[in-house]
């Protein structure tokens, strides 16, 4: 399932707009918080489709029955750019387990690259759910290499992905690779360049966030 929710016409496609606007992303902090109320909005969202169970809870005056999650998510992101949005996810499930991953392309001078993996940090993933959150999907390789080391880590139960901009071309091969999972976005862009970069896009977020890096 793709959902993207810009569609819905609700403040996402506000937040949506700011990243993308090259006057507004010279403020990193708002910046920031865009990406992190983009994914508050896509925890409240992916909570909906969440096992819940009922549980009496005790009050002053008596007894109340709620439904509960039945267990929290494991929020794994990809380091550095998934940060904000990762936060974002957390503010809604503040009891989740976390992940995070180091996975980013290492360019070659003829402009193609590779998806360079080096450090992963992670719960129990058995038979859970995990979210994995990532401001782009472009091509998809880095997220569909994240997934595949993450099942080489346990059998997740269901996954989900959160990314504020995504490109069509970058969902159909997550979707080849990853038939089973759900795709929650802040807006679809259909156009990808040579080099594999979303057009319009928004640019590097990792930049736009945290300051430029040098490349190594």
């Amino acid at each position: 399932m793709i959902v993207n929710l810009s569609q819905q016409h609700s403040l996402v496609s506000n937040w949506v707009s700011e990243i993308r606007n090259v006057n507004i992303q010279q403020d990193r902090m708002r910046f920031r918080r865009n990406l992190e109320r983009i994914g508050e909005v896509a925890a409240y969202e992916i909570s909906k489709v969440l096992p819940f169970e009922e549980k009496e809870i005790e009050t002053p005056l008596g007894t109340a029955i709620h439904k509960v999650l039945k267990e929290q998510p494991v929020l794994a992101t990809i380091l550095r750019a998934g940060l904000p949005l990762h936060n974002g996810l957390l503010n809604f499930f503040d009891q989740a387990d976390n992940a995070f991953i180091s996975a980013y392309r290492k360019h070659k001078k003829d402009g193609s690259f590779d998806i360079s993996l080096e450090y992963v940090s992670c719960p129990e993933l058995e038979k859970r759910v995990v979210i994995i959150s990532d401001p782009m999907l472009a091509t998809g390789s880095s997220l569909v290499k994240t997934i595949h080391y993450l099942k080489d880590e346990g059998h997740p139960q269901e996954i989900h992905i959160v990314v504020a901009i995504a490109c069509t071309v970058g969902i159909e091969y997550v979707k080849r690779e990853e038939p089973s999972v759900t795709i929650w976005c802040g807006d679809i862009d259909d156009e990808l360049t040579a080099k594999g970069y979303i057009v319009p896009g928004l640019g590097d977020a990792g930049d736009l966030a945290f300051g430029h890096k040098v490349q190594m």
